[in-house]
């Protein structure tokens, strides 16, 4: 498996991270989508990395390093806010893009 990409994140927070796992050859996340992956750390607890999805890339988003067996809830509120502001953009780019198409008309 290559990790998993977020579907759904609970605004409670103590609530749930609905994900799906990715195979290994998946290509690149869409824009706005999250993936995460975590293995094993070194001494204790997980390695967690969260990559966002571009227009023509993905980018590392943050990384979680030695995060507690918890740690779900530790990447939740960040998972949260990110999954949030690619919702408003996404919003305003087509607003954006109806505003420039009716000032064409």
């Amino acid at each position: 498996m290559r990790g998993a990409v977020v579907q759904r994140v609970s605004a409670l927070p103590e609530g749930p991270l609905d994900v799906s796992w990715l195979p290994a050859g998946t290509p690149e996340l869409p824009l706005g989508r999250l993936r995460l992956h975590w293995e094993p750390a070194t001494r204790t607890g997980w390695d967690v990395t969260a990559h966002l999805g571009l227009a023509t890339t993905e980018v590392l988003l943050a990384y979680w390093p030695a995060a507690p067996n918890d740690w779900p809830r530790l990447v939740r509120p960040t998972i949260h806010e990110v999954i949030g502001l690619c919702d408003a953009l996404a919003v305003a780019t087509v607003a954006l893009d109806l505003s420039n198409h009716l000032a064409e008309v």
